[in-house]
C-alpha cells in the first residue's frame, strides 16, 4: 500500500529535438506512470523561451507541474542535480528520480521504485546487458552478483571491464545529496576539479536489470 504522504519528483537531463517531438517528451510521459508524482524538472543549457511554450503544453497535457532549470554553466549530471537540490527539494520528496533524455526505452520506472525501496539503499541504477563488443561505449559497471550492490563503475573504457552498462536512469533518496556534497569537499581539497561524474561515488548503490532488452533500448548518440 502506497504512504500518502509520500512524494516523488523526477529530474530529467534535457537535449535537442528529435521526430518532431523535444527530445525530453519521451521520458517526462514515462515519469507521468511514477506513483505519487508530485513534479518533473528539466535541467539544461537552453534559454528559458526556447522551452517555455513546451513545457506550458506538456504541464497542461499531463496534469503534472513541470519546470525547467537553466543551469549558469555545465554541471554535469550529479552537479547539475546538486546545483538546484533545493528547488528539487521544495515538496520535500522522499524519492528522486534522475533521467538522461538522450534514452529512449519502456522506462520501468514504477517497477524500478519498488525494487529501489527493497534494496534500502541510497540509490538504484537501471542496466542492461550487452555484447563485450559494444559495451565499452558506455559506462560499465560490476555488480555483486548476490546482492546486486554497485562494486565498480568506469565510463567507456578502453579495455573489456563488464557487460553491464549504465542506461542512464537512476532513482535516489535525499541522501544523495550529502553524498555530493562530501565527495565535490574531497576533490576540492585535493585540488581536483568540483564538477564529478557517477564514478567518483562509494555509495550504496544499487543495480537493476528489469525486462529490459536490447531490441527495446537504446541511447540516441
Amino acid at each position: 500500500m502506497q504512504n500518502s504522504e509520500e512524494k516523488v519528483v523526477a529530474v530529467i537531463m534535457v537535449g535537442g529535438p528529435t521526430k518532431g517531438f523535444p527530445m525530453v517528451h519521451h521520458p517526462i510521459s514515462a515519469c507521468k506512470r511514477i506513483p505519487n508524482l508530485a513534479q518533473i524538472f528539466l535541467i539544461g543549457f537552453y534559454e528559458q523561451r526556447e522551452l517555455a511554450l513546451y513545457v506550458s503544453s506538456i504541464s497542461n497535457e499531463l496534469r503534472v507541474p513541470v519546470r525547467y532549470l537553466k543551469e549558469d554553466k555545465p554541471h554535469g549530471s550529479a552537479g547539475g542535480l546538486y546545483y538546484f537540490r533545493d528547488v528539487i527539494m521544495e515538496d520535500a520528496p522522499s524519492h528522486i528520480f534522475l533521467l538522461n533524455c538522450d534514452v529512449c526505452c519502456t522506462f520501468p520506472l514504477s517497477d524500478m521504485l519498488v525494487e529501489h525501496k527493497r534494496y534500502g539503499g541510497m540509490g538504484t541504477v537501471l542496466v542492461i546487458k550487452v555484447s563485450a563488443e559494444s559495451a565499452n561505449q558506455f559506462g560499465e559497471l560490476v555488480a555483486d552478483p548476490i546482492t546486486n550492490e554497485l562494486l565498480h563503475y568506469i565510463e567507456k573504457p578502453e579495455t573489456f571491464v563488464s557487460d553491464l552498462i549504465n542506461c542512464g536512469v537512476y532513482v535516489f533518496t535525499p541522501d544523495i545529496f550529502t553524498a555530493i556534497q562530501d565527495v565535490s569537499t574531497q576533490r576540492e581539497d585535493r585540488g581536483y576539479n568540483a564538477l564529478i561524474d557517477w564514478s567518483y561515488y562509494l555509495i550504496p548503490v544499487y543495480a537493476v536489470c528489469l525486462a529490459l532488452k536490447p531490441s527495446n533500448w537504446q541511447q540516441v548518440v
